[in-house]
């Protein structure tokens, strides 16, 4: 036991573990983070930070650096993907004012590199792949691929969509979605029309869709370039692609798109997975959060911003556990959670076929239908939910 409260072991050092690791110290809980990588890489392109995600992020020490590396950004700018014309534009500018917190862009990496900054020398521990969990009610235990063990009061499983401690709880599989995502950098001088404005842009095509945004301060643009595909090809941080194979499958856009593909140096390539919501996120002293617990598609840029609300919700809860007893905490978090994540996790995956209509009727349809909602208001439910208030 640790002074009357919970011992805590997350599996996983991404976004979400990092940044339950960082709550569970700000409240006083000993916590280890296991991170099966030998060392820290920057990985992945740019992610979007809601005012839902970046609230909670400033409570934990995170807004120095928040504002020296991320980019607020100044509208969600949708655009038709053969002329350009604009579908819809929801300006941000007031997200401070009506949520309490900016709309940022940042580059995962650097929002990674602030969150492990936070965390106390020696919490975190690489090298360490989990192959198992044994979850019994008078204490849990992690095992490792060299034959090691620790012991825990509570496991988070922080380990992705493949997590090994959810599958210790379910047997499902990931889905694939249909879409291949290629994610690529460019430096912001070779694209200086997207960076005049700096916005969130969207092409919406048949098929397939692209999105834009500056990162690092607005030294590079992210994009992210989706083509339907008739099978998932195995999904790896560092999958990397041929750019002519991206340009092919966007030859005929707006020469903006075109532009912008073509100035990348290199993409990387993903399957695009999620899983059906599910009930059950915890054991007797486990519990999921993130990926692991409910993937989701990225087509309403939350993945990162729900994985940032459990885990603020998750180290609320277990502030208040009984080392002896967690369960009670564990259901708490999940009945919290769990009402919040299946409606995004739903939203995330209609927008599949919502971004990806072919010309035609129900295209116009949707293209007249998003061009009334441009009032900061219609984002209430999103942007200004309260993860910390939400257990209170």
């Amino acid at each position: 036991m640790a002074g009357g409260q919970p011992r805590v072991a997350v599996v996983g050092a991404g976004i979400g573990g990092c940044t339950l690791a960082v709550a569970l110290y700000a409240a006083g809980i000993h916590c280890t983070v296991y991170e099966q990588a030998p060392a820290l890489k920057p990985v992945g392109a740019g992610i979007q930070l809601a005012p839902n995600a970046v609230r909670p992020l400033r409570r934990l020490g995170l807004g120095e650096h928040l504002r020296a590396v991320a980019v607020d950004v100044t509208a969600i700018h949708m655009r038709r993907w053969s002329d350009g014309a604009t579908i819809s534009r929801l300006p941000l500018a007031g997200c401070v004012e009506m949520f309490g917190a900016p709309y940022y862009t940042v580059l995962r990496a650097d929002l990674h590199d602030g969150l492990v900054g936070l965390l106390p020398a020696g919490s975190l521990r690489l090298g360490r792949r989990v192959v198992a969990v044994h979850d019994a009610a008078d204490r849990s235990e992690l095992e490792f691929a060299d034959g090691g063990r620790e012991a825990a009061d509570v496991i988070v499983g922080a380990d992705g969509i493949h997590s090994v401690v959810r599958a210790g709880l379910h047997r499902d599989q990931p889905r694939f979605s249909g879409q291949l995502i290629f994610r690529g950098l460019v430096p912001a001088e070779r694209v200086p029309f997207l960076t005049d404005d700096p916005r969130v842009q969207l092409w919406l095509g048949p098929d397939q869709h692209c999105v834009s945004y500056p990162v690092a301060s607005g030294r590079l643009v992210s994009f992210g370039a989706t083509v339907a595909a008739a099978e998932g090809r195995a999904e790896s941080w560092s999958a990397e692609a041929d750019p002519g194979e991206v340009a092919l499958a966007y030859r005929d856009w707006h020469p903006q798109v075109r532009e912008l593909i073509a100035a990348a140096d290199a993409v990387g390539r993903w399957a695009l997975h999620d899983r059906d919501t599910v009930t059950g996120w915890s054991g007797r002293r486990t519990v999921l959060l993130g990926d692991a617990a409910h993937p989701m598609l990225p087509f309403l840029a939350q993945g990162a911003n729900q994985a940032i609300e459990d885990a603020v919700t998750l180290a609320r809860c277990l502030a208040d556990a009984d080392p002896d007893d967690v369960r009670p905490a564990l259901r708490r978090y999940e009945a919290v959670r769990r009402p919040r994540t299946d409606e995004v996790h739903l939203r995330s995956r209609a927008n599949n076929r919502t971004l990806h209509l072919r010309d035609g009727a129900l295209a116009h349809e949707r293209d007249e239908r998003l061009s009334r909602t441009v009032d900061l208001r219609d984002q209430e439910w999103l942007y200004g939910y309260d993860c910390a208030g939400a257990v209170a």
